[in-house]
């Protein structure tokens, strides 16, 4: 029996803001004499709304108010409403995630996300999100490729690669089309960005606010900054003015990228161009039109994202939502549960004496600000697949002593297994406790410590609960 529901993407970025609806399936796809594999089994885009220049109060605050109206009037274009929503992402991107009220927005937007959205950003995580929604994981994985997805947009380029589906590296520099401004009527430099003063000197160029916008001068800084994308994959010797434009971290470079695509809106003028190249007001086009010249396309493969300006916010609305196993133990009542930050074992630990194990869960307990009815902590193994009776026992046992200090508070239990076990012990668990302790034990999720999950109410007939895994909240 399938059961279908409703995901929000929202992204407010450096440029635009917009968000995609799509509609998210999910069937037993074991057979009849099988244990139930509950899977994601089709996606959908259900609604697209139209793309805004992301309000700004000033160069450093995020128009809260007007951000929702855009969010509120695209609601009542979908006909769609709040309650309606049982997942999804809001992503603050860019160098807007940078603004001093990001917060603040996140929160203005809360109401409009039902009752299970994340609100979240990071350059890692809006790099991995735009190559999915581009389908470029997808491809590399058909393909069995390595392909470096690109997403160039108004204040950053996030760079995510893959390899068979997955993700094995990622940067993000202070690259994009937003960050020299001029005004399009008066063809003024209203605006340039730190990064862009000292990457101008580098190539003996003076650039200031008031100039008239030069196209020449402003194609040369374009294609140096081009020039910083190739040497981040490793297509040119890497200079100094590298380290500074980098935001996070550099790629490893251990790799041989052999397929590269582009996203962000910067991507749609790769192959286009206009009458007008400062028609919004910023050097996007001139940036889009030198990334076709260069040896970027010049010496790598190119593949056509399947979503270019979208790409984020598809990927936010589709692609964010993982699925646990389905058999797993839970209280519903303390469902949906929000920002739960993971303490994970290794597996060095897993190895060790129970005794042991309970006392690595309690030291590693005190990583976190324990509050009362504040903090919750999750609990992350990577299980005993196939375990016996004994294993479970005294698994349960570890994990009881050393959550002691949770079990203290007012707080449910919360473990998640990667190996499919999450039924058995969290009904050890719940019997060990008395059945006087909410527990919510879930299986077939991978988290790593520092990640923090979200999980919603359960989907067909409570067989499963819908998951996100964020590597990353605001930078």
């Amino acid at each position: 029996m399938s059961e279908s529901f409703l995901s929000v993407g929202i992204d407010i970025g450096t440029s635009t803001t917009q968000l995609v609806f799509s509609r998210i399936t999910v069937d037993d796809t074991a057979s009849i004499v099988s244990v139930p594999m509950i899977k994601i089994v089709d996606k959908e885009i259900v609604y697209k709304s139209n793309i805004y220049f992301t309000p700004l109060l000033s160069p450093t605050e995020i128009d809260g108010p007007n951000v929702r109206k855009i969010i509120e009037e695209e609601y009542k274009k979908a006909k769609i409403e709040a309650k309606d929503v049982t997942t999804g992402a809001v992503i603050i991107t860019g160098e807007t995630a940078r603004k001093k009220n990001a917060n603040e927005v996140l929160n203005t937007l809360s109401g409009l996300a039902g009752d299970f959205v994340v609100a979240t950003a990071g350059p890692d995580l809006e790099a991995i999100i735009a190559g999915k929604g581009a389908n470029v994981h997808e491809f590399s994985k058909d393909k069995g490729v390595i392909v470096a997805n690109l997403d160039v947009g108004g204040g950053t380029t996030n760079i995510a690669v893959f390899k068979n589906g997955n993700v094995i590296d990622t940067s993000c520099l202070d690259i994009g089309g937003r960050l020299i401004k001029i005004d399009k009527d008066r063809k003024i430099i209203t605006y340039i960005s730190e990064k862009i003063y000292f990457l101008a000197q580098s190539i003996g160029l003076e650039i200031n606010v008031g100039d008239k916008a030069d196209y020449e001068k402003l194609k040369k800084i374009a294609k140096r900054m081009i020039s910083i994308l190739e040497e981040t994959l490793g297509l040119r010797k890497s200079s100094k003015e590298l380290n500074t434009m980098i935001t996070n971290q550099d790629l490893r470079r251990d790799y041989e990228i052999e397929y590269i695509s582009f996203t962000g809106g910067v991507a749609d003028y790769i192959h286009n161009t206009s009458k007008d190249i400062f028609q919004y007001g910023d050097i996007g086009i001139i940036l889009g039109n030198s990334i076709l010249n260069s040896n970027l396309v010049k010496h790598l493969k190119l593949y056509n994202a399947k979503e270019t300006i979208r790409a984020t916010v598809v990927g936010a609305g589709s692609h964010t939502t993982d699925i646990s196993g389905s058999t797993i133990k839970y209280s519903e009542e303390v469902l949906p549960l929000k920002n739960i930050p993971i303490l994970k074992l290794t597996e060095e630990d897993e190895n060790l004496p129970y005794q042991e194990i309970e006392k690595i869960i309690a030291d590693k307990l005190k990583w976190f600000s324990l509050d009362e009815d504040k903090q919750l902590v999750a609990l992350a193994i990577k299980g005993v697949r196939n375990s016996n009776f004994e294993e479970v026992q005294n698994l349960a046992n570890s994990i009881i002593n050393g959550m002691k200090e949770i079990l203290d508070f007012n707080t449910p239990l919360i473990v998640i297994t990667e190996n499919d076990m999450a039924k058995v012990l969290g009904q050890t668990l719940d019997i060990r406790l008395n059945n006087k302790k909410p527990i919510v034990c879930i299986d077939s999720i991978e988290v790593e410590s520092g990640d923090y999950v979200d999980i919603g109410k359960p989907l067909l007939d409570g067989s499963v609960v819908p998951v996100i895994v964020k590597t990353l909240l605001l930078n």
